[in-house]
């Protein structure tokens, strides 16, 4: 039975507040999570993620809301290396297995649970369909994860490198320099 989740982060990368409510089974995930930012630019977003199997994802929705107007992105993956934005096929992220989403410490969760990264040593490459905020642009991204001990992972893009720490299921307590866990969230979803 999948784990109901609710969490608020304080997302210094943006100047804003995202919340995720998430329900995680041992396999899968799916969320959908609401934003607001001022960095770049202020905006709001709103997304739903679904993953398959081993946390690979099957497809992330956004909405984004800044001055400039509204635009949405449509990103699916066929579950065998393709994807698409909005029905348009992106070659340049072929073979990738998860989205992350600009901003967003909730993505930063597929390759970490999938490798057990969190939880035993290890160090994997990966190529990410990254999704530009506000704008919604889908670029490719090439992401080391480094397990540093129990819950703790380095996370390394370009000339960025910051040490995650998750809590048990596997979701972001502390992102340096891009957010953490504001001490009330993290509980069950009442119902």
């Amino acid at each position: 039975m999948p784990k109901s989740r609710v969490i608020t982060w304080a997302v210094s990368g943006s100047k804003g507040i995202e919340t995720a409510w998430a329900e995680l089974g041992d396999d899968a995930l799916r969320a959908r999570g609401r934003a607001v930012g001022t960095t770049p630019e202020p905006y709001w977003i709103s997304y739903e993620l679904d993953t398959a199997d081993g946390f690979v994802t099957r497809r992330l929705r956004v909405t984004a809301e800044s001055a400039d107007g509204t635009r949405t992105l449509d990103l699916r993956h066929d579950g065998a290396g393709r994807w698409t934005a909005d029905g348009e096929h992106l070659p340049d992220v072929d073979g990738a297995l998860d989205c992350d989403l600009g901003l967003c410490p909730l993505t930063n969760t597929m390759p970490v649970l999938r490798h057990g990264l969190r939880l035993a040593p290890g160090e994997r490459e990966f190529l990410m369909a990254w999704v530009s905020v506000p704008d919604l642009a889908v670029l490719p991204s090439r992401q080391t994860y480094t397990h540093l001990g129990r819950n703790r992972v380095r996370f390394a893009s370009g000339d960025f490198r910051s040490d995650i720490e998750f809590d048990d299921d596997g979701l972001v307590v502390d992102y340096p320099e891009l957010a953490a866990r504001l001490a009330r969230s993290g509980g069950g979803a009442r119902r």
